[in-house]
């Protein structure tokens, strides 16, 4: 029988509404060209619904236009330094002190220029910033001289590429980093101008230590009531449910625990409804799991080489019943290498290769809420669990066995 045209209409609204929201989610800010334009138009048709949800929900206002949308988020954590930025290109290093550094001269830049400007030209700018004595005496000095400080430039020029911030008229970055060469491009202001996502201004914080600057950025109203206080703790942990792979209870406040007790089912389910993500319930704590595989910029497993050997330590690590020392996670990647080495690239066998082999897959696992940096060595959490060799221990009564492989949202 067929179904009512009302039902097929609410059920379409439902699914465009659901799109809509993960496209946020994964890309914070959408351009009406480019490989996002259709989820753009989607964006802009429920805006108001999307707008009401994030802002009740999670506190992240959403601003639409006729060119760009751009969803203002705010880590539930906001010292997390696991998902580092990095440019569009494959392989990509993550960002380091330096390149952040860079990427807020060039948007000082940017901000200050004109609607075309060529890369040699805005190294000039950055240099003269960075004059600045605050910064020697951080430790920090931009000459643009040499090879890999232009390198640093280049890759801070294609994350602001990929962020649709500038659109390349002519030239290519790697003649500026052999010094053959110069890049044009436009500026797009509108999409420059809806970058920073703070609650004030930083020129009006005045906290000197990085962990109270960001505090100060991002911080609400004074929360002078118990209403105020627990929409605080809703919009936090809605956050953290939906950017963190997992949500350790031990990592919660006693408030935030109490307030999680009592409002859980209501707070999953509102995270499912907009969004599909499904609640994984354990002793330990949440994760809101996708059965898409979309909305993560992490896969556990991965194909490849660099995934096989991270499964192969998360299985090790999951056996453990104590920190592992990256000593003896070299080794066992060693041992390893004889037994599968066969499948693997050849620059993973080569000698030495240990000890990067397992930064890596430790810190995918690190990203992943999987495993913790410990003073003794790599300790797994308990979600590690999943991918244990043989029966899923169970920690606590009541916490459920998870099939091994599945894949965490982050």
């Amino acid at each position: 029988m067929t179904a009512p045209l009302a039902e097929v209409l609410d059920g379409q609204h439902v699914a465009d509404l659901r799109k809509a929201a993960r496209a946020l989610l994964k890309h914070p800010l959408l351009l009406a060209r480019g490989r996002n334009s259709d989820e753009f138009r989607l964006v802009r048709r429920h805006a108001p619904e999307l707008r009401e949800w994030f802002d009740r929900n999670t506190g992240w206002s959403l601003l639409v236009d006729a060119e760009t949308a751009r969803l203002r988020k705010i880590p539930g954590v906001l010292t997390d330094p696991t998902h580092p930025a990095r440019d569009a290109s494959r392989g990509a290093a993550p960002f380091t002190r330096r390149r952040y550094v860079l990427f807020c001269l060039a948007l000082a830049a940017l901000e200050r220029g004109e609607a075309q400007i060529a890369l040699g030209r805005l190294a000039d700018q950055i240099v003269l910033d960075a004059a600045d004595p605050r910064l020697a005496a951080a430790g920090l000095e931009f000459a643009l001289e040499r090879r890999d400080e232009r390198l640093d430039l280049a890759s801070v020029v294609r994350l602001l590429l990929d962020l649709g911030v500038l659109r390349r008229v002519a030239g290519e970055e790697e003649a500026y980093v052999s010094g053959v060469g110069d890049v044009l491009y436009d500026v797009e202001r509108r999409v420059l101008a809806g970058l920073l996502a703070t609650r004030r201004g930083p020129s009006t914080v005045r906290a000197d230590d990085l962990e109270g600057r960001l505090a100060e950025l991002v911080a609400e109203t004074a929360l002078d009531s118990d209403e105020l206080r627990f929409r605080a703790m809703r919009r936090s942990l809605t956050r953290r449910l939906l950017d963190d792979p997992v949500l350790y209870y031990d990592d919660l406040t006693d408030a935030e625990l109490g307030y999680l007790t009592r409002q859980r089912g209501f707070l999953t389910a509102r995270i499912t409804e907009l969004t599909g993500l499904v609640a994984e319930v354990r002793a330990e704590g949440i994760a809101m799991v996708d059965p898409d595989d979309d909305l993560t910029d992490l896969r556990m497993p991965e194909q490849g080489t660099h995934g096989h050997i991270t499964l192969l330590l998360a299985e090790h690590l999951a056996a453990a019943e104590a920190p592992v020392t990256p000593g003896e996670l070299a080794l066992r990647v060693r041992d390893l290498a004889a037994e599968h080495g066969g499948f693997w690239s050849k620059s993973a066998r080569e000698p030495g290769m240990e000890t990067e082999l397992v930064e890596q897959a430790v810190a995918r696992l690190t990203a992943l809420g999987l495993v913790s940096r410990t003073p003794h060595g790599v300790a797994a959490r308990p979600a590690l669990a999943r991918y244990a060799v043989g029966e899923t221990v169970i920690r606590e009564p009541g916490s459920a066995s998870v099939p091994p492989q599945r894949k965490a949202t982050s």
